[in-house]
Order: structure tokens, then C-alpha cells, then sequence
């Protein structure tokens, strides 16, 4: 059986470094769209970056092949370039022998990988582009709302 395509926009927002933050993401399949968001009182704008990636491959029912689009290049690249798998391979240490940051959440998204056929595709944020916008429109209404909590 072929898998759907399913294409997902993401994006994180962060108030501080940490902070308060939120994320937004779209899904779209077959002509139909789903929005979901979340967020966090005291989080990082990575943190929030990667849980808009891991939040829309979670929401995917079986094996789908997936583009996956957001503009944080800490996410693409240390999925595309193979630091991810690197950092888990070696214990979650870089090779800078530093521990990898958010080693839980790389855990989450990995194990998604196994999953689903993804392809990252790295766009430029607050360049007009619709569904970054919608998606950046999302996670900073979560973090504005997780900044009143």
C-alpha cells in the first residue's frame, strides 16, 4: 500500500531564552487541514521548534510520507546533516564533547523518523511564506498565553 503524502509546516516561538513559548503547526492531506499548538510557561525556542515537528508527526495515524517545512535551521540540519543520530549514537554528547541539548525531544523525533518517510525542507521565517506565517501567528499566540500562566 502507498503511503499518503501529508505535508507539515512548523514553527516555534520563544519570549526569553527561557522563556515563555508556543508552537504552532499546520497538516495538510488529501485538501484538508488540521492546526494544532502548544506551548510551554518556561521553555527554549529550540525546545519549542522541535516540539512543532514532533507534535505534527504524533498526530499521523499510520506511515505517511512527509514534508516536513520550518524555518529553524537547528532542526533541518541536525536532522539532514546526521548530528541527531550522531548525538544519540555517542550517548547524547556532540562531538565538541558537550551533552546534546533537548535529548529528550531529539529521543521523540527519531523514534517518529523510524516511523514515517520524512523529508525536511528548510524555509526562510518571516519571509512572507503563508503557512510559516499562520504557523509563527500560532506559536506566538500560545507563548503570549503560557506568558499570562
Amino acid at each position: 500500500m502507498e503511503k499518503k503524502l501529508v505535508y507539515i509546516f512548523s514553527d516555534g516561538a520563544c519570549s526569553g531564552n527561557p522563556g515563555p513559548g508556543g508552537f504552532g503547526v499546520i497538516l495538510r492531506c488529501d485538501g484538508r487541514e488540521k492546526e494544532l499548538s502548544g506551548g510551554e510557561a518556561r521553555t527554549t525556542n529550540n525546545r519549542m521548534e522541535l516540539m512543532g515537528a514532533i507534535t505534527g508527526l504524533e498526530a499521523l495515524k499510520f506511515p505517511c510520507k512527509v514534508i516536513l517545512q520550518t524555518d529553524s535551521k537547528y532542526v533541518v540540519d541536525s536532522v539532514t546533516k546526521g548530528w541527531a543520530k550522531s548525538w544519540k549514537a555517542k550517548g547524547w554528547i556532540k562531538a565538541d564533547k558537550k551533552p546534546a541539548l533537548n535529548s529528550d525531544l531529539w529521543e521523540r523525533l527519531l523514534n517518529l523518523l523510524e516511523i514515517h518517510e520524512v523529508t525536511f525542507t528548510w524555509i526562510k521565517g518571516h519571509a512572507g511564506h503563508e503557512e510559516n506565517e499562520r504557523c509563527d501567528r500560532l506559536a506566538v499566540m500560545q507563548r503570549d498565553a503560557h506568558a499570562k500562566s
